[in-house]
């Protein structure tokens, strides 16, 4: 029986779904998740669609013979499932995620800015060059662990440094619990080394700063070009933005990729947990103070501050996670408070508008 599959497939993306024996919507990255939230009924009133990309104008979904674009929304973004309503687009139910990555959005109007949802594996990318900062890769493996996504932290340019252990080395030391690839993004290593994650029906995420390689690991899972690279300036070893908007793209394999800007900005919100479970180390000590309430900072009886005058536990380590949770606790009083102002708002809105309406 011949399938129909989205047209933004590759050829040899829907050869490869056809020989795993995707359907369409599995090829799209469906599965059993997002199909327990919907009825049959539901199925032939309101077919699901998956949004690829998000532009300011709306948001291209498709779906099983369904290609269209519908209006824009604050609430979705890139890699949603949307139970399609074609008579009120805007009204398309937005099914549960299985993940979502977010952060407080650049300025100071304290919003909340949706990056990508239901991604499997977020490849935090970094080069082996100025652009490494420990830090960095701590706030994106936060963000990743709070999102309850798989990270993977991968290192670029390996081909321009002699050793590149010693970068290994410190990317391990983010977390026992992620992995980390050492490769050059323009050979064939990326899809040798990225082949665990990247399996049909999956959905994988670059994330990371402007020139690190992200669109040139995409370009070497697409074989293609067909995302824009370009080269860091030699003097500061800082990357272009070259990935304009979050799209989704498929690999010949049937994984689906998502290429995303880079982000110059990246403030932590709502990712208490996500932290926590990075800093597992410091959590564990922690959990032995002598006070409930132990700042890790002058307290009496502190194991942590032991464990750092022993030399068990790094200072710097221990500064890095203090400032991501300050941050984070900041970010989400701000958002939350904004969220409460714009619930009143909108309270007020009704109450005057219904007053109007019972006067006329």
């Amino acid at each position: 029986m011949t399938r129909d599959y989205p047209d933004f497939l590759p050829r040899r993306a829907r050869d490869a779904g056809l020989h795993a024996n995707l359907s369409p919507l599995q090829a799209l990255g469906w599965h059993p998740f997002f199909a327990q939230q919907i009825s049959v009924d539901d199925l032939t009133a309101t077919p699901p669609v998956r949004v690829v990309e998000v532009h300011r104008s709306g948001l291209h979904a498709l779906g099983d013979n369904i290609d269209t674009v519908l209006p824009p929304r604050t609430d979705v973004t890139v890699g949603d499932w949307l139970m399609l309503d074609a008579s009120h687009p805007r009204s398309s139910r937005l099914l549960e995620r299985t993940s979502v990555i977010k952060r407080r959005a650049p300025g100071t109007d304290r919003q909340e800015q949706l990056i990508a949802a239901n991604i499997d594996t977020a490849f935090i990318v970094t080069s082996c060059n100025q652009d490494f900062k420990v830090a960095r890769l701590e706030r994106y493996a936060a963000l990743a662990f709070e999102a309850r996504i798989t990270p993977v932290i991968v290192l670029t340019k390996t081909d321009l440094v002699v050793d590149p252990q010693d970068y290994i080395d410190a990317a391990r030391a983010v977390s026992d619990m992620i992995d980390v690839v050492a490769l050059d993004a323009r050979g064939s290593a990326p899809k040798t080394d990225l082949a665990t994650w990247c399996k049909p029906g999956k959905t994988v995420a670059f994330l990371g700063s402007s020139g690190v390689g992200k669109s040139t690991l995409a370009n070497a899972l697409l074989d293609s070009q067909s995302i824009e690279t370009q080269t860091i300036r030699e003097d500061d070893a800082k990357g272009r933005h070259t990935t304009t908007r979050r799209e989704l793209h498929a690999m010949p394999n049937g994984c689906l990729i998502l290429d995303t800007p880079g982000m110059r900005e990246l403030q932590l919100t709502d990712a208490a947990e996500g932290i926590n479970d990075l800093f597992t180390d410091i959590q564990e000590l922690a959990s032995r103070c002598r006070f409930n309430d132990c700042r890790h900072e002058t307290e009496p009886g502190c194991v942590v501050l032991e464990a750092v005058d022993e030399g068990i536990l790094d200072d710097h380590r221990l500064g890095r996670w203090r400032k991501l949770m300050a941050e984070d606790a900041f970010n989400s009083a701000s958002l939350a408070e904004r969220r409460s102002r714009d619930k009143a708002f909108g309270k007020m809105v009704r109450g005057v508008k219904k007053t109007k309406d019972v006067r006329r």
